[in-house]
């Protein structure tokens, strides 16, 4: 069975917000055995939005909308529902009630935008809302069912979690199965180079990839008689990638390439401190976006030339003599930070990220990352094409890369070739 998706609210349409939506929506019906043919994204215009549901309804058996239940009068989706099914809006007492409770609740009076919440297509199927005012509900074209859920990310996630899921799971064809692999390291056409022929390996598999800079998720997506085979059919084929992309998978599913750093110092019992001046917090950030305590001590950004020397104890005649973008001062600047966290290992890095700012020895996108450990100091060395948040990015990335694998013990394999080509080890 496929499903169609639609996403709407004149927000979307003009650019003004991300649609985040419809991108997990379809990870979530293709984790639980749907296909997703379409993903739709329209304004918030009464007619458009009756003639889209038709359309979609006309092609597929189920379909997913969000958008447009909200108080406001720009909020057309329950009456363009009714219009599609030829029936009128009613007023849910029951939903009017919840509603209520809730607002008056936080102290606030019930508005009519409120009351115009508890409106839905005369026969619908209300899908209650525990985390929020404007209900869900559900109509039926023909053989095709359509739900209808708010936008807002965190009361749609609940409710289709906790009231689609349900209603739908007995009707997947629970014939496909999904890996979803985490790599770093190479690029899209690079990965798609080593994986050439793995498809025609395992018949019924097909590779996708998705492109996060600087990550590439490749997706191993099987399709057999059962669930079981496809399963099955997945685990192969994903076993046959791994062997051959070696260590530029990391993770799989929802691991993220700062926890797999994280992963590797706890195991080994160290704990992390981090300098950081052309990345401007980010490699901290990335780190404690998962809990941390346990391996992270502390990070300090130093921009300022004053701020490497007096913070980090950076010599005065390395900052004169190299510059602050040079290995000497990275390694000077790790070798400060792990003093002054009095922990097991350091990270340091210092770049030009920004255009402007470059000279022809030193242009931009270079950058120095160094790793002071208790076997000694590694530095590496790498001119990042992009623009600045793509150098921040791709900096922060090669830095995390090589404490993960001073922690894991894995120098000598071979580093990425996304910085392969800077320096050896000094």
């Amino acid at each position: 069975m496929t499903v169609a998706l639609l996403s709407i609210g004149t927000e979307l349409t003009r650019g003004e917000i991300v649609n985040t939506n419809a991108s997990w929506l379809a990870a979530e019906l293709t984790a639980a055995g749907f296909t997703v043919g379409v993903a739709d994204t329209i304004p918030d215009e009464l007619d458009r939005i009756t003639a889209t549901i038709h359309r979609l309804a006309a092609a597929h058996r189920l379909v997913i909308a969000t958008g447009g239940l909200g108080p406001t009068t720009d909020d057309l989706t329950a009456a363009a529902a009714a219009r599609a099914t030829g029936v009128e809006l009613v007023r849910d007492e029951s939903t009017l009630l919840a509603i209520r409770r809730r607002i008056e609740g936080r102290g606030k009076p019930l508005m009519p935008g409120h009351e115009k919440q508890a409106d839905v297509p005369a026969g619908s199927e209300i899908l209650s809302n525990t985390v929020g005012t404007a209900p869900g509900f559900a109509i039926h074209l023909g053989e095709t069912t359509v739900f209808f859920l708010p936008g807002v990310p965190r009361e749609m996630k609940h409710m289709f979690t906790e009231q689609v899921l349900p209603r739908i799971r007995p009707s997947a064809p629970n014939n496909t199965f999904q890996v979803r692999l985490r790599t770093y390291g190479l690029g899209e056409s690079a990965l798609d180079q080593r994986l050439e022929g793995v498809e025609a390996a395992f018949p019924g598999v097909t590779l996708g990839y998705r492109v996060q800079t600087p990550e590439v998720d490749v997706k191993v997506y099987a399709r057999a008689a059962t669930q079981s085979m496809a399963h099955d059919l997945a685990l192969r084929a994903t076993a046959e990638v791994k062997a051959r992309l070696g260590d530029c998978v990391y993770g799989e599913g929802d691991e993220t390439f700062a926890s797999i750093v994280g992963r590797a110092l706890r195991t080994r019992g160290f704990r992390l401190a981090v300098a950081e001046s052309c990345t401007d917090g980010l490699i901290a950030h990335l780190l404690t976006e998962q809990p941390a305590t346990d391996f992270f001590v502390g990070s300090a950004v130093t921009y300022a030339n004053s701020a490497k020397s007096r913070m980090l104890g950076v010599s005065e005649d390395t900052l004169r003599g190299h510059g602050a973008v040079s290995a000497e001062v990275a390694a000077e600047m790790a070798a400060g930070a792990k003093r002054l966290c009095e922990c097991d290992i350091a990270l340091a890095v210092t770049g030009i990220p920004a255009s402007g700012n470059g000279s022809g020895d030193k242009p931009v996108g270079l950058c120095y990352w160094a790793v002071a450990y208790p076997g000694g100091t590694i530095i590496r060395e790498r001119v990042f094409p992009g623009d600045h948040d793509e150098i921040q990015m791709a900096a922060a990335y090669a830095a995390l890369d090589l404490v993960r694998r001073v922690a894991s013990g894995t120098l000598e394999t071979a580093e990425p070739e996304v910085f392969a080509s800077g320096p050896a080890a000094r």
